[in-house]
């Protein structure tokens, strides 16, 4: 099987400039060894996220949240659509959490000291399932505190149009850092193309997460992701679609969070209407009268220019009518 090995996958933008490391047919399994948003520094509670101390961070911006790629989809062009598949996520037998001054949203806090100047970084503990590995394990939080690992992947997109952007804070309507935790195993993910090949990058896996990513890192962890791509040609997106086996999503980052909401919500419809027959009237009505119809706020931490991402989400059984 074709695969990026951990050490090629040092990217930290993502670069229609670059070489292809691979190169793929429609419906190939491939795989991309992908390294933590910290590019291997935290290893344990010693390391610590001051800034001076992490390699790549004397950079503007730093060079942190490696990704791997791009990959290069045979007959892909631009003006079609990419589906990536994701087939497995292997983690890690860690992750981490680290907060420390200045660092989210609690980063200058007064009401709690210790978050705006402590230097603080958890390792999380993964012990294997019934299986013998990491699909079915568990991440400890602490002796007291476990949950299923629940891998995702954090940034997934192809190059943009025009921009050269980065993968710590770049999102649109092509993918990025969105930190969705639908970007997971059994989802096939709806991409526009920009460039022959579409030049997919991937990385920034995460062993689990809560809503907004609250501190700015979550469950970070080092993984190998197994994929395949597949080209819906002549299919223009304007934004990243997620197809679920029992719903569907569709997926805006922006600020103020009402825009990403809202904008979300309009694609939404926008699919309904042009995909299954919907008139605009029911599905404007839908939206507000479903009581199964959700909006995730997947992303919603102050780093940097990172946008809030919101997704909206209305299982299968109402589509398709």
């Amino acid at each position: 099987m074709k695969r990026i090995e951990r050490e090629q996958a040092r990217k930290y933008a993502f670069d229609w400039r670059d070489e292809p490391l691979l190169h793929v047919e429609a419906g190939e399994s491939f795989e991309i060894e992908t390294y933590d948003a910290s590019t291997g520094y935290f290893q344990t509670s010693a390391d610590k996220a001051i800034p001076s101390l992490r390699p790549g961070f004397h950079r503007t911006p730093p060079l942190a949240n490696p990704i791997g790629g791009p990959v290069y989809l045979q007959g892909a062009e631009p003006g079609d659509a990419v589906v990536v598949t994701i087939e497995d996520i292997l983690v890690d037998d860690y992750s981490w959490v680290a907060i420390g001054p200045r660092r989210g949203p609690l980063g200058e806090s007064t009401r709690w000291p210790e978050l705006s100047s402590n230097y603080t970084t958890k390792i999380l503990r993964h012990t294997p399932g019934p299986s013998g590995t990491m699909r079915d394990g568990t991440v400890h939080f602490s002796d007291a505190i476990s949950w299923p690992i629940t891998p995702f992947v954090g940034t997934l997109g192809v190059c943009p149009d025009r921009e050269v952007v980065t993968s710590l804070d770049g999102q649109g309507a092509w993918g990025g850092n969105l930190d969705i935790r639908d970007f997971a195993v059994g989802n096939r993910i709806w991409l526009p193309v920009y460039h022959p090949g579409a030049l997919l990058y991937l990385g920034d896996v995460h062993a689990s997460q809560g809503d907004t990513e609250f501190t700015g890192t979550a469950a970070e962890t080092k993984a190998t992701v197994r994929l395949r791509m597949e080209i819906v040609k002549r299919k223009k997106l304007t934004g990243v679609r997620i197809e679920k086996p029992e719903s569907i999503i569709a997926i805006h980052a922006d600020r103020p969070l009402e825009i990403a909401v809202e904008t979300a919500t309009v694609q939404l419809m926008d699919w309904l209407i042009t995909e299954y027959n919907y008139t605009p009237t029911d599905a404007y009505c839908l939206v507000s009268t479903c009581p199964d119809f959700r909006i995730h706020v997947y992303q919603m931490c102050k780093i940097g220019k990172l946008s809030y991402v919101a997704g909206a989400e209305l299982p299968r059984k109402y589509v398709g009518l």
